[in-house]
This record gives C-alpha cells, structure tokens and sequence, in this order.
C-alpha cells in the first residue's frame, strides 16, 4: 500500500492532460533567430501611450500601492461603465455588476469557474483562442467544439450551434471579434444565436477583448440583444486596443449573481488587480481614446496590405473585420499546419501559428499577427512568397 502511494503523481491528473500552450510553444522556436520575422504572438508593437505611462509614475511617487478593495477601484469601475455604455449600448451598475481583473485571461478563468459544475458541457467554435478548452477542462467542464467555417468567415451559425447542443449544454463561449480568425458578428448574425440561448438557458461568457478593434464596422455585443444581459458575461480588457499587454488588466461584466460569484473566487485567488495597473487604465479610458483610434487606424493599413499580400502569393485569406490576426489556408500546399510552420520558420525565418492549436477547425490554416511593422510585413510577404514557390509540388 505504501509503494502505491509514493508513486502516485505529485500533480493532478487534470493537470497532466493539458497541454502546454501551443502560441507560446511557436514562439520559444522563435526566439533563437536574430532575422526571424515574428508574426505569432498577439501583442501591439506599440509602446503604452506615455500620458499613461506618467500617470502611474506620479501615482508611484505618491506611494499609491496599497490593495485596492476585491472589485478594483470604484473610479475604475465607474469610468468602464461609462466607456461601456457610450461605445457599445451596454449598461452595468458599477456597485455589484463589474469586477476589475488581472488582466481578461483571470475573467475568463473566474467567470468558467463561477459556473460549471463538474459534467456541464461548454459549447466553443472553432476554431478559438487556445485558453478556453484547457480552463474548461481544469474545472470539470467538457468541450463542445462548434464547428465554423472559412465559406461563413468563420461566423457562429444558429444551424451549427442547434447541432451541438445537448441535455448537458450549460455555457456558451465566444470570442468575436475572434482570436485566431479576425471574425466579426453583426446584430443579424447574433439574432438566432441569442434565441437559442434563451432556448436552451444557455449562461454565454463573451470575450470581447478585441471589441475596440473593428474595420468598417462596429463591434455590436451579444449582451445588448432583448433578453440577454440576463445570461451574458461581457469581459474586456486593456491589452490590445489601448496596448497594454504586460499591464495585466481587464474586467468582467454581468448578472449581479455571477458577478458575485466570480468576486468570491478572485478575492481569495488574486485578491484584487494591480493597483497601479488601474491607475494606468483610468488614464486611458479618460485620455486615451485618441491614441487607441489612432493604432487601430494603424493596424487598418497594415492589415490591408498584408491580406493583400498573402491572397497574392496563394494562401486564401478571408478579409478579417476584427482584431489584428489574418488567417490564411495552407491547404494548397498539401502540408499540416504545424509542417508548414516548421518549414516556414527554418527556410524562410518567418514564424507564424498553426491552426490546428486553436482547435480541430483551424487545421489547414496558420495564425499570422499583423500588429507589427510595415516594414516587417512586407519583408514576411515577400519571403513567405518565395517559400510557397519552392514548396510547391513539381
């Protein structure tokens, strides 16, 4: 009996199934080649605007470190309530209905946590944003994948939603505008969604992380359709659109009961988020406005090019209307995505994401980054170019 439990594992065993992240896992590749262009990370080239970076060195310099109360500062609160409701038609008491997290990865992980029950199934597109499956997983949830396709531009679909929900079905996961494929949902697209949540009382946790970053329309949220503020959970955050990414600062919104629930998690998990972080996303929220416009307007150009680019060396690319990734198909070449990657990275020093990290749906497709120079796309285009020539079968 003794034998048998000293070689138990030291780790559980929910623990031991995920996988390590496979964005990080392409980028460590990277990280050895001096000219290697780096187009896998979702990260902004941009630097935190300094009327942001001051802000928080005079809050330093005062001494304001201490902890915030649980729900973050009722300044922060209140300016991300007013922000919600002039941008996206959404409106949240900042009392009991909005949580300030470490950063909107700690939202998603407290608002799956605050829900399922071991057993629940989570209904997740794919292809998605890597983290959901494995949080789902370490909390006793089963992933539903959904699929969604490059003929819809990967958009939900009520018909593909319908044929996946169960008995079981207790959680709707979205990511629009998405993280891999730079889709975004209208309020026509959203209808019939909502419907069959309120159908099947389905709780949806939306990610709307990338909601500020748009081109040629507006991010219109799921929450602001008749009858679903009741079931949704808005997170949003301050890494993307206002380039703040090692700030490690978002927020969740919601019912009051869920938003509750997810408080009791985070106060005794984080306690609360960094108080200088807040600081720094006050400041942008009341003078930073500006400078966010002005890198989407920056991202709009690049990403023009770049899709342009990558539809005329052969790798189909849907015009992505969100965020800041392409998502082109590798299918002509006949190759995996992770053969892709692997050859494109040592024979043209370009590194990109493959597909299939973000769910069976994003095989035979590759994440391409385009929140980085000009310069550097067009070098990547110019190379990933010749690469497809020379892996192209005789």
């Amino acid at each position: 009996m003794f034998n048998e439990v000293s070689s138990r594992s030291l780790l559980s065993s929910r623990v031991r199934e995920i996988r390590p992240s496979g964005i990080r896992a392409f980028f460590d590749l990277n990280t050895s080649g001096g000219d290697t262009i780096a187009l896998g990370v979702g990260e902004p080239d941009f630097v935190t605007p300094a009327n942001v970076r001051e802000a928080c060195i005079r809050a330093l310099r005062a001494g304001t470190t201490k902890y915030t109360s649980n729900a973050g500062l009722m300044e922060l609160r209140k300016e991300i309530s007013t922000y919600l409701s002039g941008s996206f038609g959404l409106s949240y008491d900042p009392e009991q209905e909005i949580v300030v997290t470490v950063g909107s990865s700690e939202a998603v992980d407290l608002a799956l946590r605050a829900v399922i029950d071991p057993g629940d199934e989570v209904l997740i597109p794919s292809p998605s944003y890597i983290a959901y499956e494995p949080i789902t997983h370490l909390h006793g949830g089963k992933v539903v994948e959904v699929a969604t396709t490059a003929v819809d531009q990967f958009k939900l679909t009520p018909q593909a939603l319908q044929a996946a929900i169960t008995p079981l079905s207790k959680v709707l996961m979205i990511n629009y505008p998405s993280n891999p494929t730079g889709a975004v949902m209208t309020e026509q697209d959203w209808r019939p969604i909502a419907e069959l949540a309120i159908k099947y009382n389905l709780v949806v946790i939306s990610d709307e992380v990338y909601a500020e970053l748009t081109y040629g329309r507006k991010h219109v949220s799921i929450a602001s359709l008749p009858g679903m503020k009741e079931r949704t959970i808005v997170i949003g955050g301050f890494s993307k659109a206002f380039a703040m990414t090692g700030w490690r600062i978002g927020y969740a919104c919601g019912p009051r009961e869920l938003v509750a629930g997810m408080l009791k998690i985070h106060q005794y998990t984080a306690m609360c988020a960094p108080t200088i972080a807040q600081i720094a996303a006050i400041e942008s929220l009341r003078h930073g406005i500006a400078a966010k416009d002005e890198m989407m307007a920056s991202y709009n150009e690049r990403r023009k090019l770049f899709v342009a680019g990558l539809n005329a060396i052969g790798l189909t690319c849907h015009e992505p209307e969100g965020a800041f990734y392409a998502f082109p198909s590798i299918r002509s070449t006949g190759m995996t995505s992770e053969q892709f990657v692997l050859r494109l990275l040592k024979e043209a020093k370009v590194a990109v994401v493959p597909g299939h990290v973000f769910g069976s749906g994003g095989e035979g497709f590759i994440r391409c980054s385009y929140a980085t120079s000009l310069v550097d796309l067009e070098k990547a285009v110019e190379r990933m170019g010749r690469f497809m020539k020379a892996a192209q079968p005789a």
